[in-house]
């Protein structure tokens, strides 16, 4: 009996963790299932959980569509162009909070919290009136700087609670052999911190990878500059919205997120649980 309690206990848990995992996974289900219904079954008054044909017809009209290898290019260049700047900057700056004693140090973390809270569309109109006053409207280099400002505060706080659970002792020692200081980080402290900057890192993709309002709002006149987040906007007909091919091209769309995820969780908990210990 004295078993079987905490067991019974943890049953209206489990329950409300499992009825919450099929709340938010049924919208992903539906996106999915729908990319393989034909047509005629999407738009129906009777529709099927389960889809009663199987069709490939709407990817194929995602793929062939107008855009789609040059706007898949485009994304991928300012996702990684824009991590690749983050992760750089962030090393340096929270190594220099976590290792180093300087006027300022606590006036600059908070600068970097404020950033972090700050909601990113508050900043659109900001953004965009200096880079039209600097003729940086429709510009893949506009996107990049964009993205690495919105994903470098929280680069910065994950790596300097990382890197303040590595002890200095391990630095000093590579420094008594002869390294010097930035030596010692590069071959002792950076490997030590591959989790910390896969986390920082899959945070950094989602967040470029699934940004609409900026891609949409700076890039105006250039077409060919656009993102795969504005090309899924494109599958209009004169019927209205094709949502086969628009289900397929979310489909298409979310598979590297979810490949970077799978490649990367093992080291995404411990990331973010040692950003959060220390600071």
């Amino acid at each position: 009996m004295t078993l079987l309690r905490p067991r019974a206990r943890r049953i209206p848990l489990n329950a409300a963790a499992v009825l919450t995992v099929l709340v938010c996974l049924f919208p992903v289900y539906w996106m999915i299932s729908t990319a393989f219904k034909p047509s005629r079954d999407i738009q129906t008054a009777d529709p099927k959980l389960f889809p009663r044909t199987w069709t490939l017809d709407h990817f194929r009209t995602a793929v062939q569509a107008d855009g789609f290898e040059l706007f898949w290019r485009n994304s991928v260049l300012v996702t990684l162009s824009a991590i690749l700047l983050a992760l750089l900057v962030a090393i340096g700056s929270a190594y220099a909070v976590a290792r180093m004693r300087w006027k300022g140090r606590r006036q600059f973390m908070l600068m970097v919290f404020i950033a972090q809270m700050a909601p990113w569309e508050s900043l659109i109109i900001p953004v965009y009136i200096i880079s039209r006053d600097t003729d940086m409207l429709d510009r893949l280099p506009t996107l990049t700087l964009v993205y690495f400002m919105v994903t470098l505060p929280f680069s910065i706080v994950v790596l300097r609670g990382f890197i303040a659970t590595i002890p200095p002792e391990l630095e000093e020692a590579a420094q008594v052999d002869g390294c010097t200081r930035t030596g010692a980080f590069r071959r002792v402290a950076l490997p030590l911190l591959a989790p910390g900057l896969m986390a920082t890192s899959l945070f950094g993709f989602i967040t470029a990878w699934n940004e609409f309002a900026y891609a949409n709002f700076l890039i105006i006149k250039h077409q060919d500059s656009r993102t795969l987040p504005v090309w899924l906007s494109s599958f209009q007909n004169t019927f209205g919205t094709d949502w086969g091919a628009t289900m397929a091209a979310s489909t298409l769309f979310a598979l590297p997120a979810l490949a970077v995820f799978l490649l990367l969780q093992r080291h995404v908990t411990s990331g973010f649980a040692a950003g959060a210990v220390k600071g």
